[in-house]
């Protein structure tokens, strides 16, 4: 994926950033990087076509997509990519296995393959053990390890990450971080927000914001 000309503001006298040209190729991670304010967050929604730009344009599959309708967007995101908020962001009143399962029905997989995936990437990541329970019921961290596995429940092509290790011990984000770089290894687009300079200095290529 990539993108051309890229600017977003809230503001038209006020531009988060301005003209930006990114190649962000498969097989490798990517990490935005820069000092809190510097758009990090906002570039990676843009990216992920969840806001759209100001001007410019968001290429997925050399296609433009940032011009599409909204339904069209929301499908193509549910079909092809996967995002790691900071807070997890799970749904409280639905169980572990529920939340994950929930991206994998929405793309449109069967309920036992959906049910097979689901369980098997969350024995993976160590919280098998936890699919009847609710996010308030698990700690931090395994509620972040919930939510990689329900971005990477549909095997997407882009994955995109907000601080996905921001709020975890050093254990549990070598996990999330690892578990990120093995799926670029297997050809994904991997892209990461983070303030984490040791983890930005693993990565294959770094913009920094400023």
């Amino acid at each position: 994926m990539g993108a051309g000309g890229l600017t977003f503001g809230y503001r038209s006298d006020q531009p988060v950033f301005q003209g930006l040209d990114l190649e962000l190729p498969p097989g490798a991670v990517t990490t935005l990087t820069g000092p809190s304010g510097s758009g990090k967050s906002t570039l990676l929604y843009v990216l992920a076509l969840l806001l759209r730009p100001t001007a410019g344009q968001v290429l997925w599959g050399g296609v433009r997509s940032d011009t599409l309708p909204d339904g069209v967007r929301a499908r193509l995101r549910a079909a092809h990519s996967g995002f790691v908020f900071q807070d997890a962001m799970l749904d409280p009143s639905r169980t572990v296995l529920d939340n994950v399962l929930e991206a994998a029905l929405y793309a449109g997989m069967g309920l036992a393959e959906a049910r097979d995936r689901a369980r098997s990437l969350l024995d993976d990541l160590g919280v098998g053990h936890r699919v009847d329970h609710r996010p308030g019921e698990v700690s931090g961290g395994q509620a972040q390890r919930v939510a990689l596995c329900r971005a990477l429940v549909t095997e997407p092509t882009v994955i995109f990450g907000d601080e996905p290790t921001g709020n975890l011990d050093d254990e549990s984000a070598e996990l999330v971080w690892s578990t990120l770089a093995a799926r670029a290894r297997a050809g994904a687009t991997v892209v990461v927000a983070t303030h984490d300079l040791r983890l930005a200095a693993l990565a294959d290529q770094q913009v920094r914001l400023s």
